[in-house]
């Protein structure tokens, strides 16, 4: 009996000190892949056609290049829209001769001073003979020997109506000079606009000679122009038009022309006046007025430089069209060297405006 529970009890102790069998874990479970997420298509994007106020019209555009590709002499020409981002430009960038057409900033210079209060249209003046300068048909006849009474508002529809020289001369000199005119235009944004020193210093330059008081009277200063030698006028011409003093870019103009359009540059009152001043010009009737259809509405100001040997120093038209719906477009032709004639000078420009027109896209 002891012998047979002392050997149950060795055979459990040798059973105790051997290892259990391993025991294979279970087969792993199936687990199916992520899902592949792919964005949903996006809907087609609808690009709405090109309109007229993000790309000029493709007629317009290619109407203008071809008349600016056809005149032979250096023209250049700016087309822009009111509230439209596109410019049509060819030598837009090219400063040029003004001429006349900075008589524009003379006149905004005089209204500005009427809008601070510093004067008014109605002040008097006095235009004695020694203000009366070269190329002044319409104020000349009015100054007689113990000058002329006349007003601000009279010398500024000289000015911009008949492109007087006197009347110009007389209101840059009200309006602090030169210098005055040049701060307007820089405070103004317009500093790619240059300003010469007056019509009788920058016509005097541009013919080769240096002014004198004695040139105000009669024909004293063709007469001196007249004897001075062909190399003299023709180095004199070259100098003017290769850096003219009152030089400004067709693009820096017709910008110049839309903010004054919006009221930018002027009050309601002045910007009404100096537009309707420049719609009831006289000068130019062949230019860009020509090509303006008869129910548009047409404010310019015409320059137009020397001739000498058969060369012109600026032959100008600058301008706001205004469609019958209201649309108005800064039209801008410089000929800063004018060979052509006349007749051919016109019809560039207006080309210009019948081709404006013509492709007007409200």
């Amino acid at each position: 009996m002891l012998r047979a529970i002392a050997c149950a009890l060795f055979l459990g102790l040798s059973t105790a000190c051997v290892s259990a069998p391993a025991v294979a874990p279970p087969p792993p479970k199936y687990m199916a892949p992520p899902p592949v997420i792919r964005p949903l298509p996006r809907p087609a994007q609808v690009v709405p056609p090109p309109s007229a106020d993000t790309i000029a019209p493709a007629a317009m555009e290619q109407g203008i290049s071809a008349l600016w590709a056809s005149y032979p002499d250096r023209a250049g020409i700016a087309v822009l829209r009111d509230g439209a981002a596109w410019e049509i430009a060819h030598r837009g960038g090219e400063p040029m001769p003004q001429q006349s057409v900075s008589k524009l900033w003379v006149a905004i210079a005089i209204l500005q001073g009427v809008d601070q209060r510093r004067w008014s249209l109605s002040d008097p003046v006095t235009v004695r003979p020694a203000d009366v300068t070269v190329f002044s048909r319409a104020a000349r006849g009015k100054v007689g020997a113990n000058g002329w009474q006349t007003s601000i508002s009279e010398l500024l529809n000289l000015m911009m109506t008949r492109s007087d020289n006197t009347a110009n001369d007389v209101l840059l000199r009200r309006a602090g000079g030169p210098e005055a005119i040049r701060a307007m235009l820089s405070a103004k944004g317009l500093s790619a606009i240059r300003f010469g020193g007056g019509e009788h210093l920058l016509q005097a330059g541009t013919a080769g000679l240096a002014w004198r008081e004695e040139y105000r009277r009669g024909q004293a200063f063709q007469t001196a122009r007249a004897q001075l030698s062909e190399a003299t006028r023709r180095t004199a011409m070259d100098r003017y038009i290769a850096n003219p003093p009152d030089g400004a870019t067709p693009l820096a103009i017709a910008r110049g022309l839309l903010r004054l359009k919006r009221g930018e540059l002027l009050s309601p009152a002045s910007t009404r006046l100096l537009l309707r001043l420049m719609t009831d010009s006289v000068t130019g009737r062949a230019r860009l007025r020509g090509g303006t259809p008869p129910d548009w509405q047409l404010a310019h100001k015409t320059g137009t430089g020397q001739d000498h040997a058969g060369r012109t120093a600026g032959y100008n038209d600058i301008g706001l069209m205004t469609a019958p719906d209201g649309t108005t477009y800064a039209v801008v032709v410089m000929i800063a060297e004018a060979y052509r004639p006349i007749a051919e000078r016109q019809r560039l420009m207006q080309g210009v405006t019948a081709t404006v027109a013509a492709n007007h896209v409200r």
